[in-house]
């Protein structure tokens, strides 16, 4: 099988992306079949899992990543791809109440985020069309813009290259006059996923770190004191491990009764969809974001997009009706489009409409958790997890290599369990319209 294939277990076919068309093949990665060996095993080949396993390698231990399809199958290869220094919901107060001392640290893990991929993606020279243009989020109304003034002075209290943003130079940066002014932060912006997923893998694979594609994990257990990793066609030990599987946790097989089923058992997993434009004349790209930057607004169900590399602006949003998707979200997005730049989308065209599954918490916050002896594992990226990924597989590395807990930058608590599972995960479509009349509501 070829790296630039979209791989996939029957029932589990998403639809080709922008980034899957565009970007370069990548390494083939032979399966796990036999048995195998290493120090640390990562289950999941995605951005956290991946991030970890370089970190590992490039100390010198001896990692082994099983990926159930290839490197950036999952979310990391499927998002926006931009880049977020900022939890969607949760501002440094609220955070730092929430879990204290860890709370602190993990706020600078986040202040720190963004600068830490770009920093990453130019030290390996990643061709990621990496673009740190930096992060926008206008407000859609009054009450959000109260909101908006308490993030910038917690993230500035904090060293954060933050910036408060009136209505007018929020429509000089966007071209729009739909907001009431919004906040910057200048170390966000934008990449390709797929190539920077794609990137991190070889990087691991040139500090001698072992990758195994289309090997999925059917069990993990202890074996008096070493973790094993069963899959179809083979077996690995390893004396720690890191689970990194996300939203697709349990997708290609149910891991009931191992450390996954809390990871499981634990978020709701939600279809995002993407949307992408064909290429726009540079007349309409100096119209709309003509400084490129990244922009998310203030609404729940948010509006969000950024441009490519090859001048096609990039969008998507949540569906109410996921029946018939691509063909609802055609129309949704161009509406949304003409709403806010009625002068410049007069006619709308895409070429790409795709989409994946995110890992959202119930209270929008990530889990972190110590799974057993030398075990360590995350979920919940809540639509934030470009950034937040390869800190937190940094972070997630140092755990299994002896950084005691009130050094890393990561909460660790309990696993939790979504109430009702499966009735909230039918429920989602509901929950999108719910959060629509919420927008359509001023916050005080």
């Amino acid at each position: 099988m070829t790296a630039n294939r979209q791989a996939a277990r029957p029932g589990v076919a998403f639809p080709k992306s922008l980034w899957a068309a565009v970007t370069a093949g990548g390494p083939t990665y032979r399966t796990l079949d036999g048995e195998a060996e290493a120090d640390v095993v990562v289950v999941g080949g995605g951005l956290s899992g991946l991030a970890a396993a370089l970190h590992l390698a490039e100390a010198g231990h001896n990692v082994a990543v099983i990926e159930a399809a290839e490197p950036g199958w999952g979310a990391a290869g499927r998002n926006n791809g931009q880049v977020i220094p900022t939890l969607p919901f949760h501002d440094p107060d609220d955070i730092v109440a929430r879990e204290g001392e860890a709370g602190e640290r993990f706020v600078g893990l986040l202040r720190n985020s963004a600068q830490h991929l770009f920093n990453t993606v130019s030290r390996l020279g990643i061709a990621a069309e990496a673009q740190q243009t930096g992060w926008l989020q206008p407000a859609h109304s009054d009450g959000r813009m109260r909101q908006v003034e308490s993030r910038v002075e917690q993230w500035a209290k904090r060293g954060a290259p933050v910036e408060l943003l009136t209505s007018d130079q929020v429509r000089q940066l966007t071209g729009s006059n739909a907001w009431f002014g919004g906040w910057l932060n200048r170390s966000g912006g934008h990449v390709n996923p797929l190539a920077l997923t794609r990137g991190l893998a070889q990087a691991v694979t040139v500090a001698r770190g072992r990758i195994y594609a289309n090997s999925p994990a059917y069990g993990i257990r202890r074996d008096e004191d070493r973790w094993v990793v069963d899959t179809k066609g083979g077996r690995i030990t390893a004396r720690a491990l890191i689970l990194a599987t996300n939203a697709y946790t349990g997708e290609f097989a149910s891991l009931m009764g191992t450390p996954a089923t809390h990871i499981r058992r634990e978020i709701l997993p939600v279809l995002s969809w993407q949307i992408a434009t064909e290429p726009m004349p540079a007349s309409v790209q100096q119209a709309v974001l003509p400084r490129r930057h990244a922009l998310t607004d203030t609404h729940l169900d948010p509006h969000f997009m950024r441009w490519d590399a090859r001048g096609r602006l990039v969008t998507g949003g949540a569906l109410a009706n996921p029946l018939s998707g691509a063909w609802n979200l055609k129309t949704h997005i161009t509406r949304r489009l003409q709403r806010l730049f009625p002068d410049v989308f007069d006619d709308v065209r895409f070429d790409y409409v795709w989409n994946g599954r995110i890992a959202v918490t119930p209270d929008h916050f990530p889990r972190f958790h110590r799974l057993g002896p030398d075990a360590v594992g995350w979920t919940g990226c809540n639509g934030r997890g470009v950034a937040l990924a390869l800190s937190v597989g940094r972070e997630l590395a140092r755990a299994v290599t002896g950084t005691p807990d009130q050094d890393i930058a990561l909460p660790f608590g309990p696993p939790t369990v979504v109430p009702y599972q499966s009735l909230a995960k039918a429920a989602t479509p509901l929950a999108v319209a719910f959060l629509r009349w919420q927008d359509s509501r001023e916050v005080a």
